[in-house]
C-alpha cells in the first residue's frame, strides 16, 4: 500500500491540498457571511440618538425614543430631559446631536451623554430639534413605555409604576406584551396588577371577577382608586360592586394599621435620639448632680464635628461618618474635661450657681460656633448604604437612617451598661454615686471619677450629635432642641439609672409620635408635658429609683 501511494506523482498532491483548502475556505466565507447576515449589530445609544433629526413623521420619532429609553440609565435621563425643554440642536460640522444653550448669538455645546464640554457654535452650525407640544404632553410616557425593555430590573420596576394606572390602550397593550416575557416574579406581580386595573376600566364581566381576584390584599393607591370607581359603576353586577366595596374596606383598613405601625417606628427612632441626648446627662446628673445646661451645645459639638470632617472627605461620606464617631466623642469629651476641671468643680453642692454657669458656658459656646461656622445652618451628606428605605409591604417603608440611628443608640447603650457594670471604673462610679463620702473613705479618687465621668457624659453628648446630623442640619441651635427634653427622660426614667433612661426615652418618644397625629406635635408636647408633671407628683423619684445608703437615709 505504501508503494502505491509513493507512486503518485508530486504535483498530484499539491494539487488536492489546493482543492481541499478552496473547498474549505468557501465554505467558512459562506458561513462566515451567513453569520453576518444573520445577525446584525445592534446600535449604539449614541447612534440611536444622531437618527433623532432623520424620523420626520411623529410614529418614527416615537419608536425611536422608546428605543432610546430603553437603555434607562443616566444618559438617557439625560437625553429625554434635554429634548423637553427644547435643548437639543444637530451640529452641522460634526452631524451629531448634541446639548446647547444660547448665549448671546452663539450656543454653547455640551455632549448630551456624558455632559462633556464641547465648545461654541453659531447660528448656523446648529439646528434645533423641534419638538410639538403634543409630544412633549407625551414624552414621559414614551420614556416609561421604552423603559419597559430595560435590562435593569428597578428601571422596568419605575417605568411600570409610572404608567401604572394610565388609560391608554397602547399602555395597555405594552403590559400584555411584558408580561408574557418578564423573568422577574415581583414584576410579573406589578404587571398583573396593572392589567387587572385596565381591566375593572373595561366592560368584560368574565374579566371583572379575575381582576378583584388579582387587587384581592393590595392597598397601593391606584388599586384603591381603581375600586373606589368600580364600586360606583352602574352597569355591573350588584355582587361584584360589593366585593369591590369589601376589597376598598380592606385595604383602608390595612393602610390604617400599616400608618400605627410607621408611627410606632417612628416614636421608636425618636426614642432612640432621645436615649443618645439623655444617657450623657443620666450620667453625669446621677453621679455629680450636675445640671449641665451647656450638655445641648456638646452635642452641637459633636455635630460640627462630623461636618467638619466632611469638608475634607468630601468624596468619601461613609468615612467621614465613621470616623466622626470617635472624633465626636472625643473633641465633646475634651470640652467636658475642661468644663469641669475650670469651672464645675469649684460649684459642686451649689446647684442654682451650677445651672446658671452652664449656661453661660452654652450661650459662649453658641456665639463661638457662630463666630468660626457663620450662623447658618449647615448639611451632612448621607452616605450611600443610609439613603433610601426598606419597603416591607406597600405603605409600610422604614427609613436606612433612622434603622441605622435606632440600632446604634443601643449599641452605646450597650457599650454603657458594660462598662458600667464590668469595668474598675464603672464600680467606681457607682460607689461614688451611692455614697461619695464611703467611697473616698475606701480609697476611691471621687475628684477623678468625677471629672472622667463628666468627660464621658459629654462625649457620649458628642456621638449623640454625630447621629443627629442624617436627620437634622447642623447650626449652632442644634442643641437647644433636645436640652429640655433630655433632662425630661432623666427625671422621668429616674436620675441616674441607665435602664430607666432607656425605658424613658423609649416610651416618651412612643407617646409623641402616638398623639402627633390626633392633636398635632406642639399639642402632644404640652399634653405629655402635663402627663409627665403629674406622674412625677405621684412619684417624684422616676420610674426607677436610685437605691443607696444616702437615699435610705434620707
Amino acid at each position: 500500500m505504501f508503494g502505491t501511494v509513493a507512486a503518485y506523482p508530486r504535483w498530484s498532491w499539491w494539487m488536492s491540498l489546493g482543492l481541499f483548502l478552496a473547498v474549505s475556505l468557501g465554505g467558512w466565507t459562506r458561513v462566515t457571511a451567513q453569520t453576518v447576515e444573520t445577525s446584525p449589530s445592534i446600535p449604539s445609544l449614541r447612534e440611536l440618538v444622531n437618527r433623532l433629526p432623520e424620523a420626520q413623521d411623529e410614529e418614527a420619532r416615537r419608536a425611536l425614543l422608546m428605543h432610546i429609553a430603553a437603555g434607562g440609565d443616566a444618559a438617557t435621563e439625560r437625553v429625554f430631559a434635554a429634548l423637553e425643554r427644547g435643548a437639543l440642536y444637530v451640529d452641522r460640522r460634526s452631524r451629531t446631536v448634541v446639548e446647547g444653550s444660547r448665549k448671546g448669538s452663539r450656543y454653547l455645546l455640551t455632549d448630551v451623554l456624558t455632559g462633556e464640554a464641547l465648545g461654541e457654535a453659531g447660528r448656523r452650525d446648529v439646528r434645533r430639534i423641534p419638538v410639538d407640544n403634543r409630544l412633549r404632553a407625551e414624552l414621559r410616557t414614551v420614556q416609561a413605555l421604552g423603559a419597559l425593555e430595560a435590562r435593569d430590573p428597578t428601571v422596568r420596576q419605575a417605568a411600570i409604576s409610572t404608567l401604572l394606572g394610565s388609560s391608554d390602550p397602547e399602555v395597555h397593550k405594552a403590559f400584555e406584551r411584558r408580561r408574557g416575557v418578564e423573568p422577574e416574579a415581583a414584576l410579573r406581580s406589578s404587571l398583573d396588577v396593572a392589567l387587572a386595573i385596565f381591566a375593572l376600566g373595561g366592560h368584560d364581566p368574565k374579566a371583572f371577577s379575575a381582576a378583584l381576584n388579582t387587587l384581592e390584599g393590595r392597598s397601593e393607591e391606584n388599586v384603591r382608586t381603581a375600586l373606589r370607581q368600580f364600586s360606583a359603576r352602574s352597569d355591573v353586577l350588584e355582587s361584584q360592586q360589593v366585593r369591590a366595596q369589601r376589597l376598598l374596606e380592606r385595604a383602608e383598613n390595612r393602610l390604617r394599621w400599616l400608618a400605627r405601625l410607621e408611627a410606632l417606628f417612628f416614636g421608636l427612632s425618636l426614642g432612640s435620639v432621645l436615649l443618645l441626648s439623655a444617657v450623657g446627662l443620666a450620667i453625669t446628673f446621677g453621679v455629680m448632680g450636675v445640671i449641665n445646661m451647656a450638655h445641648g451645645e456638646l452635642i452641637m459639638l459633636g455635630a460640627y464635628t462630623t461636618w467638619a470632617l466632611q469638608q475634607l472627605l468630601p468624596t468619601q461620606p461613609g468615612i467621614a461618618l465613621l470616623l466622626a464617631i470617635p472624633t465626636a466623642f472625643f473633641v465633646a469629651g475634651g470640652v467636658g474635661l475642661a468644663l469641669e476641671r475650670g469651672v464645675i468643680r469649684f460649684l459642686y453642692g451649689r446647684p442654682l450657681e451650677t445651672l446658671l454657669a452652664t449656661f453661660g458656658i452654652s450661650l459662649i459656646l453658641q456665639q463661638l460656633v457662630r463666630s468660626l461656622f457663620s450662623p447658618l445652618n449647615r448639611s451632612v451628606s448621607s452616605p450611600e448604604w443610609l439613603a433610601g428605605a426598606w419597603e416591607i409591604v406597600p405603605g409600610l417603608a422604614l427609613t436606612y437612617n433612622r434603622l441605622a440611628i435606632l440600632g446604634f443608640s443601643l449599641l452605646v447603650f450597650a457599650a454603657l451598661l458594660s462598662l458600667m457594670k464590668y469595668t474598675r471604673f464603672g464600680l467606681q462610679v457607682r460607689a461614688v454615686a451611692q455614697n461619695r463620702a464611703m467611697a473616698r473613705a475606701l480609697g476611691v479618687r471621687s475628684q477623678r471619677v468625677d471629672a472622667l465621668t463628666f468627660a464621658l457624659g459629654s462625649g457620649v453628648a458628642g456621638i449623640a450629635g454625630v447621629a443627629l446630623t442624617q436627620l437634622t442640619n447642623v447650626g449652632p441651635n442644634l442643641g437647644q432642641a433636645y436640652i429640655i427634653d433630655s433632662f425630661l427622660v432623666v427625671v422621668f426614667g429616674g436620675v441616674g439609672n441607665l435602664w430607666g433612661t432607656l425605658v424613658a426615652a423609649f416610651s416618651l418618644g412612643i407617646a409623641n409620635k402616638a398623639l402627633e397625629p390626633m392633636v398635632g406635635a406642639v399639642l402632644a408636647k404640652i399634653l405629655l408635658l402635663i402627663a409627665l408633671i403629674l406622674f412625677l407628683q405621684r412619684r417624684p423619684q422616676g420610674l426607677f429609683p436610685r437605691r443607696g445608703r444616702q437615699e435610705e437615709q434620707g
